[in-house]
């Protein structure tokens, strides 16, 4: 499973996701920053990447428009590189499980408690295609 990170994601960290997530890139590295979400989400669906995002519009364009490609949704506060990472990371096998095992059009990973960090994946059905 290859990831493409929205432009509200940092490029740096696209060198260490590739053990867990090999083929991941983020779309100013592919020459999209300028792009919209519409070609975003087309590059996306014809290059198979899942698109990992903080915004909203392409959990709500997975909505509309069933997939591919899948979306991985960051409902996180804006965090440091290393915490982004640390998330996709940690959270591997169960973004793998909840898209290619069930088949999900989308994955939300939000912070439960902001003060002590701790994650909770949240894979709502509603978001099943």
């Amino acid at each position: 499973m290859k990831l493409l990170l929205d432009e509200n994601l940092s490029r740096r960290i696209v060198p260490f996701l590739q053990t867990a997530f090999p083929g991941s890139s983020q779309v100013a590295l592919l020459g999209l920053e300028s792009a919209s979400d519409a070609e975003i989400w087309q590059y996306a669906k014809a290059n198979d990447f899942v698109i990992v995002s903080r915004d909203s519009d392409f959990q709500e364009r997975s909505l509309v428009a069933g997939h591919p490609p899948q979306v991985v949704w960051l409902k996180i506060p804006n965090r440091s590189k290393t915490v982004v990472l640390n998330i996709l990371l940690e959270h591997h096998m169960e973004i793998e499980q909840a898209l290619i095992e069930q088949n999900r059009a989308c994955v939300e990973i939000s912070l439960r408690n902001f003060s002590r960090d701790l994650l909770n994946l949240e894979i709502a059905d509603k978001f099943r295609k």
